[in-house]
């Protein structure tokens, strides 16, 4: 689903802010539903319509990367750029949905559109409200990242279907400025072992926005000389209309978009269906592909920090889903993915 526009959820913001103040000394524990839903709103409306700059560390499986990150709001246009410092040279700029990937040591540039698939992003975590449903918002105090003083929450998930997320929020502005995803403890009452962090080292939030260099950067590949450029095809549709059905709903997921693409790897003859569902934190992306046996290897499982990874065959179909959450919870969605009794 579509983000609320910046204009609905200002109001509701710069209404709250005056309640959350008067808060900001409140003991550790349970957040009141009220306050939980206020500080959740916040926190999406920093994401949403701040400008910021800054450099964003993130480690996972004993693997640290940095980039530096800028985002710009002016009016209801929204500029992007994630630039990685190591590593693979990665650069993500978008302006609203048009969204260009570049990977200098390739040679390859991918143009694509972002529509409306909300696991897409190069900024901090978003959090809607309705993710109070199947997470508990405790308090845990205050807390100090990259020089800014914040209040740390915990997401508490009500059920083992997800893993648990500790947010320090900007005290100012409510922006996140540092996410760890949480495993399971190995013994009551233990310690959650952090699988992944994503935190700024730096930032400089309220800066002026530069909507320039973002549209520079991307009108710049017209003239890089020896890029391959991709443009994977990508059309909005449903399950439904592809045929299929997720029979047995996972608990606290919802589908928010779902798309038939063009496949970098393969070529663009051969489309491939991605389904993305959340429950307010964390995503799940499915995929649907034909398969194909000189391709296709194995059914495996595998994981790197919080993110896992599934792939099995079904019948004629290759599904592969991936997401933040337990393997486990994979399993359910591939399960209960079926095709459509005609």
């Amino acid at each position: 689903m579509r983000p609320l526009p910046v204009a609905r959820w200002l109001p509701l913001a710069l209404l709250l802010a005056c309640v959350l103040q008067a808060h900001a000394g409140s003991a550790e524990g349970p957040v009141a539903p009220l306050e939980g839903r206020a500080w959740l709103a916040r926190i999406r409306a920093a994401a949403d319509s701040g400008n910021y700059r800054g450099t964003m560390v993130f480690s996972a499986g004993g693997a640290i990367t940095a980039s530096r990150v800028s985002h710009y709001v002016v009016g209801e246009q929204v500029y992007e750029e994630l630039e990685s410092l190591d590593g693979r040279q990665q650069r993500i700029v978008r302006h609203n949905d048009d969204v260009q990937t570049l990977w200098p040591q390739r040679h390859l540039a991918v143009i694509e559109k972002r529509e409306t698939l909300s696991a897409w992003s190069t900024t901090p975590q978003e959090v809607d409200p309705r993710a109070l449903d199947e997470y508990r918002l405790l308090r845990e105090g205050p807390g100090r990242i990259a020089g800014r003083e914040a209040t740390v929450f915990l997401l508490e998930p009500r059920d083992a279907l997800r893993y648990a997320q500790r947010l320090w929020a900007d005290h100012a502005t409510g922006l996140v400025l540092r996410a760890d995803v949480l495993g399971m403890a190995l013994h009551a009452g233990g310690r959650r072992p952090i699988l992944e962090s994503t935190s700024f080292s730096e930032i400089a939030v309220g800066v002026r926005a530069q909507p320039e260099a973002v549209t520079r950067a991307m009108r710049r590949l017209e003239h890089k000389n020896g890029y391959r450029v991709m443009r994977p095809t990508q059309q909005r549709t449903t399950l439904e209309q592809e045929g299929w059905v997720l029979a047995r709903p996972v608990r606290g997921f919802v589908l928010s978009g779902c798309v038939r693409r063009g496949m970098v790897t393969a070529g663009d003859d051969d489309r491939v269906l991605q389904a993305v569902f959340t429950d307010g934190l964390t995503h799940v992306s499915v995929f649907v592909e034909n398969f194909e046996a000189d391709r296709h290897g194995g059914e495996m499982a595998a994981q790197r920090g919080a993110t896992a990874t599934l792939m099995t065959r079904r019948g004629n179909y290759w599904v592969t889903a991936v997401g933040d959450v337990p393997t486990a919870t994979l399993q359910l969605f591939t399960v209960a993915l079926e095709r459509r009794r005609r």
